[in-house]
C-alpha cells in the first residue's frame, strides 16, 4: 500500500539533508576554510549517493521493475526527481565555490589561480613540479583500432584529449588519468596559490604525445555502482566473497559522467556511448571536477580562517588531581558514566578502558565489535597487546561496512595474525552493534564491564563526530552482552535480553510497545527522539497514532525523514528538527516519558536508527540509561537539541525543510561544550 499524502520520499529527502550541508558552504557567519570543508563534504556524500542509491535505482529500472516505494513512485519516477533535484544542487555547489567562496579566499591571500593566469616563473615552477612529481606516474592511453577504449576506474579524474596527426590529417582520442594520489590541487612557491592538477597536465600533453597536434583536452570524471553485493553461494567464505566483490566494484555501471562545461559535443558523444549513459546522466560543470579536492585546501594551517580548536575533555566522573590515569574498572564498578563525544574525549575514555583492560592481569577476556575504524587505531594495538599476552580477545568485524570493507580486512588479518578470535559477521545481517565486553577475575569473582555507544569505535571521527556512550557494570546488561556475543560469535539462539533491546530479534516490537503506551496516555504522553534517519513506514505509522492521541512528540533527525510532520489531523503534535553544523550529528537517543505505564521515564541510546534494515536486517543494540542523573543529562542534550536557534532547520508538512530564525542565542555545538567545560570544572 502506497500513500504519497502520508510519507516523503526517503531518496529526496536524502538530497535535502545534503542541501542543508551546503547551506553551510554558503553561511557567511561560518569560518572561511570550514566552508571550504562543507563543499568537500557535499562532493562526498553525492558522490556516495549516487555510487549506491542512484545505482541501486538504475539496476531496478534495469531489471523492468514497476513497483512503488511507500511514498508511491516507481523507481523511474524517482529517478527523474533525483536528476532534477541533484542538478540544481550541484550548480549551486558551483555557484557558492566559484562566485563566493574563491573570492571571499582570495581575499584572505589564498587564490585559485589557471594555467593561463600564470607569469613565467609560475609557469617554470610548474614545469619543474611536472617533471618531477607528475610526468613520471603519467600514463596515456590511446583509443583505435590496436588500443580499444580503455576502462575508467570509479571517481577517477580524466582528460579526454582529441588529438590530429599533422601528417595524415587524422583525429585520434586519447585518455589521460589525473594521478589520485597526487593534490587535487597543485600549490605554488608562495604556499597560498593553487592551480588544478588537470590544468598543469593539460599545459604539458605535447611531452605525452609528441608530434601530434593538441586540439581539445576536457576533464571528465565517472562514478560507478559500487554497492557490494553477495551471492548466496559466496556467502559459505564471507571473508573471500567480500574480496571477490571488491573487486567486481571497480568494473560496476556506469551511473554518473561529469564533465568540463567547455567539452565538445563530438567527445561527449563518444565517452556517452563508450560508457553507456544516458543524457540525463551527465553533468556539465563550469568549474573544477571533483571538489572533494577542497580537504586539502581546508587542511591549511590557518586558523584565523577555522573555528576554534577544541579538545575533547576528560568525563567529569573520571577527573582526579593526580598525573596517573583513574582505574577505570574501580570507577565503573561503583558508578555507570555516560560519555558524549567529542565533548568528552574519547581517547581518554574508550581508547582508555580497552588499553587498560589490554595490560591488567585481572582481566581474562576482552569481547569487541568492530564496524569502522581507523587504519592505526589505539583499540586495534590494545586488542593484539591482550591476545599477546594470553587474554582472550574475541572481534567481531563487519566485513560489510560500506566503502570501509578494504580497510576492514586489513586490519582484521593483523588481528588474526596476533591470536584473535575473529568472527566476520553473520550471512544476511550487518552487525552494526557499538559493544564491548571486558571480563575481569576479582577477589569476589568474574566481574563484566561494559562498554554500548552509539558511534564506532574510531579514535579519528570521534573527534567530529557527535556521539554517546555508557560505561557501565550492570549485571544484567553484562549477561546480555554475554548472550549477544554468544551469537555473533557461536551458535546460540538466545534471544531473550534482560536489559538491552536487541534488533532484528525485540527492537521493532518493543519500541512499538513503547509508542503504544505513550499514545495509551494520549495528552500526558510525551516523546522525544533523536537520530540519523527516519524512514521505517510501521513506526511512522505508529508516531501518527499517539499524535492523533495528543502525545507531544519532538523528532531531532539529522539525515532522511519520511514523516510528514504538523498534517492536521495526521501528524499536529509532531515537530521534526535537524541539526547540522561543526560535528556531525550521530547520536541516537529515544525518550518515552512514561515508560511502562507507570511514570518512569526511558531512556535508550545505541546504534540504531528507525528504518527498515536497521531494525530487520541488522545487529544492533540500544542499552537503557536507568540512573537518575545520567537521564539528566540526556535530557539535557535533547533540550539543548530542541533550543537551537542557529543551527537548526525544521521540516513542514510539505516536505520543506526552514531554517529557524536565526537569533543565534542557542549554538548546539557551542552550548554543549560550554557545559562540557563547566562539569569538568564542578568536578575538580
Amino acid at each position: 500500500m502506497t500513500d504519497p499524502d502520508r510519507l516523503l520520499n526517503r531518496e529526496l529527502s536524502w538530497l535535502d539533508f545534503n542541501a542543508r550541508v551546503l547551506a553551510l558552504a554558503a553561511d557567511p557567519t561560518v569560518p572561511l576554510l570550514e566552508r571550504s570543508k562543507f563543499l568537500a563534504i557535499f562532493a562526498q556524500n553525492l558522490d556516495e549517493y549516487f555510487q549506491v542509491r542512484v545505482a541501486g535505482l538504475l539496476d531496478q529500472v534495469a531489471a523492468g521493475i514497476t513497483s512503488e516505494t511507500a511514498d508511491g513512485r516507481t523507481p523511474g519516477e524517482q529517478l527523474s526527481g533525483i536528476h532534477v533535484r541533484a542538478t540544481d544542487l550541484t550548480k549551486r555547489h558551483e555557484h557558492i565555490f566559484l562566485d563566493q567562496v574563491v573570492p571571499e579566499l582570495a581575499d584572505c591571500g589564498i587564490r585559485f589561480s589557471s594555467w593561463d593566469e600564470l607569469d613565467l616563473d609560475d609557469r617554470k615552477h610548474l614545469v619543474e613540479t611536472f617533471d618531477e612529481r607528475i610526468y613520471p606516474v603519467l600514463t596515456p592511453l590511446a583509443v583505435d583500432p590496436g588500443h580499444p577504449f580503455p576502462y575508467i576506474s570509479d571517481l577517477s579524474l580524466n582528460l579526454a584529449v582529441d588529438l590530429r596527426d599533422p601528417k595524415t590529417g587524422m583525429h585520434r582520442f586519447a585518455r589521460v588519468k589525473v594521478p589520485s594520489l597526487l593534490s587535487r590541487f597543485v600549490v605554488l612557491p608562495d604556499g597560498e596559490r593553487f592551480v588544478p592538477l588537470e590544468q598543469v597536465i593539460a599545459a604539458h600533453l605535447d611531452r605525452l604525445f609528441g608530434g601530434m597536434e593538441v586540439l581539445e583536452a576536457s576533464s571528465f570524471r565517472v562514478t560507478r555502482n559500487a554497492d557490494l553485493t553477495l551471492e548466496e553461494e559466496e556467502a559459505e567464505d564471507l571473508l573471500a566473497a567480500v574480496e571477490i566483490e571488491l573487486r567486481r566494484r571497480r568494473f560496476g555501471k556506469a551511473v554518473r559522467l561529469e564533465v568540463d562545461a567547455e567539452m565538445s559535443d563530438p567527445i561527449l558523444a563518444l565517452l556517452k556511448r563508450e560508457l553507456d549513459v544516458a543524457d540525463e546522466d551527465v553533468y556539465r560543470f563550469v568549474g573544477p571536477l571533483d571538489l572533494s579536492g577542497l580537504w586539502g585546501i581546508a587542511g591549511l594551517d590557518r586558523p584565523d580562517l577555522k573555528d576554534p580548536s577544541w579538545t575533547g575533555l576528560n568525563a567529569a566522573s573520571l577527573v582526579h588531581d593526580a598525573d596517573e590515569p583513574v582505574d577505570m574498572f574501580e570507577e565503573i564498578s561503583e558508578k555507570d558514566i555516560l560519555l558524549h563525544h567529542p565533548y568528552i574525549s574519547f581517547s581518554a575514555t574508550v581508547d582508555e578502558f580497552i588499553r587498560q583492560a589490554s595490560v591488567d592481569p585481572m582481566v581474562q577476556a576482552i569481547k569487541m565489535t568492530l564496524y569502522r575504524t581507523s587504519g592505526d587505531s589505539p583499540i586495534v594495538q590494545a586488542l593484539i597487546r591482550a591476545s599477546e599476552r594470553g587474554k582472550q580477545v574475541a572481534v567481531l568485524v563487519e566485513l560489510k561496512a560500506r566503502f570501509d570493507e578494504a580497510a576492514n580486512i586489513e586490519w582484521a588479518r593483523a588481528l588474526e595474525e596476533s591470536g584473535v578470535h575473529v568472527v566476520y559477521g553473520l550471512v544476511g545481517l550487518k552487525t552494526h552493534t557499538k559493544t564491548a565486553l571486558v571480563v575481569r577475575n576479582e577477589p569476589d569473582g568474574l566481574k563484566r564491564y561494559c562498554h554500548v555507544g552509539t558511534g564506532n569505535y574510531n579514535d579519528k571521527t570521534a573527534k567530529i563526530y557527535e556521539d554517546l556512550g555508557l560505561l557501565t557494570a550492570d549485571d544484567d546488561i553484562g549477561e546480555d552482552l554475554t548472550h549477544l556475543f554468544n551469537h555473533l560469535t557461536g551458535y546460540s539462539r538466545e534471544n531473550e535480553y534482560r536489559k538491552l533491546v536487541v534488533a532484528p530479534m525485540h527492537m521493532r516490537n518493543r519500541l512499538l510497545a513503547l509508542i503504544a503506551t505513550e499514545r495509551d496516555l494520549g495528552p500526558d504522553g510525551r516523546i522525544v527522539m533523536k537520530m540519523n534517519s527516519l524512514v521505517d513506514p510501521k513506526m511512522i505509522d505508529a508516531l501518527y497514532a499517539a499524535s492523533s492521541a495528543g502525545v507531544s512528540i519532538d523528532l531531532i533527525v539529522r539525515g532522511i525523514c519520511c514523516l510528514r510532520p504538523g498534517v492536521p489531523g495526521l501528524s499536529d503534535h509532531i515537530r521534526v528538527r535537524s541539526i547540522v553544523g561543526r560535528y556531525l550529528e550521530h547520536s541516537r537517543i529515544y525518550h518515552f516519558a512514561n515508560g511502562e505505564g507507570e511514570g518512569s521515564p526511558v531512556y535508550l541510546i545505541g546504534s540504531a536508527d528507525l528504518m527498515q534494515r536497521n531494525l530487520d536486517g541488522r545487529v544492533e543494540a540500544l542499552v537503557p540509561v536507568e540512573e537518575p542523573l545520567l537521564q539528566r543529562r540526556l535530557a539535557e542534550v535533547l533540550e539543548v537539541n530542541l533550543s537551537d536557534d542557529t543551527l537548526a532547520w525544521e521540516l513542514d508538512g510539505d516536505g520543506v525543510w526552514h531554517h529557524v530564525e536565526v537569533r543565534g542565542s542557542v549554538d548546539t555545538h557551542l552550548r554543549l561544550q560550554e557545559l562540557a567545560r563547566a562539569r569538568v570544572a564542578s568536578a575538580t
